[in-house]
């Protein structure tokens, strides 16, 4: 039922085959076998899905990708988000590349912004590019900046601070 592997099987010292490797290619001498796996690229993981019946109340970071079909009452920044037609999120949005379907309430701020037809935006996008399909819903106001993630909120950094 079970055998023993030839490869467990000590070999003599004094004999010629212990100075040689048992596969038909030999082994490099320099870097063990296990340095291979690692040298290869890291495959990117997939995005990270909130699903339709999953509420969120907090705010969301991650150097990925979301996608968002539930609802997040909270800031999200990341890569790439992705907000489904069945989803809401009250905050503020920030990330390279948004891709609105449902509704955003609450400030939009990334390099490419797209509002789909059955898009729902009430509030500011602040973008490098940005594409809005016919039927999208906007109520705000549109700016352009060439850095709109590193630049934070304009609002905040115009505003005049109040002597006491």
């Amino acid at each position: 039922m079970f055998s023993k592997s030839r490869i467990n099987e000590p070999v003599a010292k004094s004999s010629p085959e212990a100075q040689t490797t048992r596969t038909s290619e030999p082994a490099p001498a320099t870097k063990p076998a296990y340095e291979f796996a690692t040298a290869a690229p890291k495959a990117k993981p997939p995005a990270s899905i909130l699903s339709a019946d999953l509420t969120v109340v907090g705010n969301l970071r991650t150097t990925g990708d979301i996608q968002v079909e539930g609802t997040v009452e909270g800031d999200i920044r990341a890569h790439l988000l992705t907000v489904g037609e069945s989803a809401t999120i009250k905050g503020e949005i920030v990330a390279d590349d948004i891709v609105v379907n449902g509704r955003v309430v609450g400030r939009v701020r990334g390099l490419k912004v797209r509002l789909t037809a059955t898009a729902r935006v009430e509030g500011d996008i602040i973008h490098k590019t940005i594409a809005i399909e016919s039927g999208a819903h906007f109520e705000g106001s549109v700016q352009r900046q060439d850095d709109p993630i590193s630049a934070g909120s304009g609002a905040a950094k115009s505003a005049p601070i109040a002597a006491k």
